[in-house]
């Protein structure tokens, strides 16, 4: 006798318990939730920054392709491609040549930064 016909049938509570496991087993597993992509807002002030908040501005050094930016003496952001969180710690601490914006921009200009660039350079995808 089959599981499902022992269960139809009333062959105790072992059969009901396996045909319960096989359909909870055959159940499609929902997707991971995809990360949310930044809202327009902070996009926008997010390239204002890269453009014209940040003193020197981003663009002066760095090359984005978004920004129309050519800068020759940071790295190509198109080429490296880094994901918010690596924008946002070198925004914050400096890297290099380049100086720490922490306290010269507010908490939500670098994140705002940090996802521009991300979002541009298609790291954030």
């Amino acid at each position: 006798m089959s599981v499902a016909a022992a269960a139809r049938a009333g062959a105790g509570g072992t059969a009901r318990w396996w045909l319960s496991a096989c359909l909870w087993a055959a159940a499609p597993v929902p997707a991971w939730p995809q990360a949310v992509p930044p809202a327009t807002a902070t996009l926008e002030l997010g390239r204002e920054v890269f453009l014209r908040k940040a003193v020197p501005a981003c663009a002066v050094c760095h090359t984005l392709e978004a920004a129309a930016a050519s800068g020759a003496v940071g790295p190509v952001l198109d080429e490296l491609r880094p994901d918010a969180q690596r924008v946002a710690k070198a925004v914050r601490n400096g890297l290099g040549a380049m100086p720490p914006f922490q306290g010269v921009l507010s908490d939500a200009e670098i994140e705002a930064v940090a996802a521009y660039v991300a979002v541009s350079t298609g790291a954030a995808r």
